[in-house]
């Protein structure tokens, strides 16, 4: 089986999934896909942390508790698919880097939830620690990757330069069509730094 790996890029409620395989360079696109990380049935689960702000603060934890159930398991079942899927098709994955965002770390949910700013902060912190949990279940090596140093990191890895990443990236966009916005492209660029 030929080697694959899998860049993620994660935002409130969803994800995008791009599967990479190699050794050509640059490596091929063999999967894309947007992924579910919020259960629709349950309003307010695609930003739980804005749903949890006007509860006390123990039914706020219990929400983001029961939030962080169901989005687990969906992270779970969705990477799942696109490793079955891929090892159908005669790939084997062997690991994935998960961006994250640059915010501000974060203390306490009750701290949290008094600024607005940290309420999204967490959000997004919140579905990317669920990719991260996915692919540890899903038995992937995990990288994990600062968004604003994917560009850096890539060309000082793949010893390419940034107009060089961009020629590949506008390369693979015209070979596979809609849709290759920044979240397939990023996702791509750091599926292509876990082939490493």
């Amino acid at each position: 089986m030929m080697r694959a790996t899998l860049g993620l890029r994660a935002h409130s409620g969803w994800a995008v999934v791009v599967g990479v395989a190699g050794p050509t360079l640059p490596p091929r696109i063999v999967d894309r896909r947007r992924i579910e990380l919020a259960d629709m049935r349950t309003p307010g689960s695609k930003q739980p942390f804005h749903a949890a702000e006007p509860l006390p603060l123990k039914q706020a934890e219990q929400w983001i508790e029961r939030c962080t159930r169901q989005t687990g398991q969906l992270a779970r079942s969705a990477l799942n698919s696109v490793v079955q899927d891929l090892r159908k098709k005669g790939y084997e994955v062997a690991g994935c880097v998960n961006l994250r965002a640059s915010g501000r770390p974060l203390t306490t949910l009750a701290a949290t939830l008094a600024s607005h700013a940290l309420i999204h902060t967490a959000e997004g912190e919140f579905f990317r620690a669920a990719l991260a949990h996915a692919s540890a279940g899903c038995g992937l090596t995990l990288r994990e990757l600062k968004e604003r140093e994917l560009f850096e990191c890539a060309a000082r890895e793949l010893n390419l330069s940034p107009a060089e990443l961009e020629q590949i990236l506008k390369d693979w966009g015209k070979l596979l069509g809609p849709p290759w916005r920044q979240d397939q492209k990023y996702a791509a660029l750091a599926g292509w730094l876990a082939l490493l």
